[in-house]
């Protein structure tokens, strides 16, 4: 599991953040993407157009190190409908 069992608020809130740089419609599709790396007790949120760069971080307890790319609206809309007090395993 790249990350083991986090509130769906304490993933959606920072998401919500960094997901505005991030359009649809990139004529580089990673650039619609947002980086997920997990690293020292940390997860990092990062999502750029070339021209801003914007990064969140969450605090969590797992030390384990990994790095993914994920779609960033989509990600956000389906954590959206998931129901409140859920816990999310990537």
């Amino acid at each position: 599991m790249f990350i083991q069992k986090i509130e769906k608020e304490a993933l959606l809130k920072p998401l919500q953040v960094v997901v505005g740089v991030v359009e649809r419609k990139q004529t580089m599709p990673i650039l619609s993407n947002i980086l997920i790396e997990k690293e020292n007790g940390k997860i990092r949120l990062t999502a750029t157009d070339l021209e801003i760069q914007i990064t969140n971080i969450i605090e969590t307890d797992d030390d384990a190190s990994a790095a993914i790319t994920v779609g960033g609206k989509k990600l956000q809309d389906i954590l959206r409908i998931l129901p409140d007090q859920s816990k999310i395993s990537i």
